[in-house]
């Protein structure tokens, strides 16, 4: 006997007892109610199962990237996790874990205030303090901190236009191509950084290693994805799609503290 006759998402008829999926929407019909039993379902399914689902996409984007990213960009995808929607997840365990471990300093602020208040005592009468553009530099890390994962996605569309540059009509990938590689070699180093925090707490130089630990794993992934290439060539523009962002985020951030720091002075 049915529950309901009708879909409870797009209102179309059931057309009987056996039918699992609407037809029209793919909604599961009946849909069910909300119960303990529901959300042990939902858990194992979406969560736990090992055929698919978040720990299946981790362990693949972990020990075989390449291959994923390569499986997602040719239309194999039901058992993974869309890229954008893992990225997220990779930066909330980071902001998680650093909130628990580190007060929520995800890009290192003692770095910038040690600097800051080193330019500032070394300032000499009579000539440019660079203190106060050292604060800004301050103020512009503490707010992406507070905004880390929001920032991750608006840097997205920008490294993989990074990317795009550097392996220029390699397998002729569009750039929404390049934005899903990008996305997944994101939540990568985020893994990776996450994973690194408990390090950083008691060593914090650990954090420049960890940086290079993170663009070497995304050179891998990348070597894996264009297997049919000389690995040393993509290697290089591996490298050279991540110079390219960092040096225009290096750029993006400069200019930002120097409006803040224009802003103070005509405050």
């Amino acid at each position: 006997m049915l529950v309901n006759d009708r879909c409870a998402n797009c209102d179309r008829a059931i057309d009987g007892a056996d039918q699992k999926f609407c037809p029209a929407c793919g909604q599961p019909t009946p849909a069910h109610r909300i119960d303990w039993h529901f959300l042990g379902h939902e858990l194992e399914h979406s969560v736990l199962h090992m055929d698919r689902g978040i720990l299946y996409t981790l362990k693949n984007l972990m020990l075989r990237p390449g291959h994923l990213i390569r499986d997602y960009i040719d239309g194999r995808r039901a058992d993974h996790v869309k890229p954008l929607l893992l990225t997220m997840i990779s930066a909330a365990f980071v902001v998680f874990l650093t909130n628990r471990l580190m007060d929520g300093d995800v890009l290192g602020e003692a770095f910038f205030r040690g600097f800051t208040d080193a330019t500032s005592r070394n300032g000499a009468e009579g000539k440019f303090d660079p203190g106060p553009i050292f604060a800004a530099l301050e103020a512009v890390n503490a707010w992406t901190n507070h905004h880390y994962a929001a920032v991750t996605l608006m840097l997205l569309p920008l490294e993989a236009l990074a990317f795009k540059l550097a392996f220029w009509r390699w397998r002729n990938l569009n750039y929404p191509e390049w934005l899903v590689i990008t996305a997944y070699v994101n939540a990568q180093a985020l893994i990776v950084w996450g994973l690194s925090i408990p390090l950083q707490r008691w060593f914090p130089g650990t954090i420049v290693w960890v940086m290079w630990v993170m663009i070497g794993y995304g050179t891998f992934s990348l070597v894996q994805f264009f297997s049919e290439q000389p690995r040393w060539k993509t290697m290089l523009r591996a490298m050279l799609g991540f110079g390219l962002y960092l040096f225009v985020n290096a750029v993006l951030t400069v200019v930002v503290a120097l409006v803040m720091f224009m802003m103070s002075r005509h405050a």
